[in-house]
């Protein structure tokens, strides 16, 4: 799940970072953008499912959101989920500070973890 520590930390807008300390912990700047992107892609899982579950009480039994009612409370919901860093901010963030672990296979199937290539 995605720490609310690190969220925190992430910029909101966009930064340049070395790319040697992106692919320091592999060794290789593709392999790193790669590990992050597909990190990235969870993140935004987690956030769509965070979001819909604060906004499910608003729905009507089709899943649409009721019509014709404003209400104050999704309004903050989803400014709250404006304001939160990009998912790839996120797990750039996550990268540099160490908290993604990986694993990968090479062609014979053999199992490759967090090594540097």
């Amino acid at each position: 799940m995605s720490d609310k520590e690190t969220r925190k930390k992430a910029p909101i807008s966009t930064v340049t970072v070395n790319r040697n300390r992106i692919a320091a912990p592999t060794g290789n700047i593709y392999m790193a953008i790669e590990i992050i992107a597909k990190r990235a892609e969870q993140i935004q899982q987690e956030m769509v499912e965070e979001y819909e579950e604060l906004s499910k009480d608003f729905k009507n039994e089709k899943g649409s959101l009721k019509e014709g009612e404003v209400n104050k409370e999704l309004i903050d919901i989803s400014r709250y989920f404006e304001r939160l860093p990009k998912p790839w901010a996120i797990a750039l963030q996550e990268w540099i500070e160490g908290k993604i672990t990986w694993s990968f296979q090479d062609d014979e199937g053999n199992e490759i973890d967090n090594k540097v290539f």
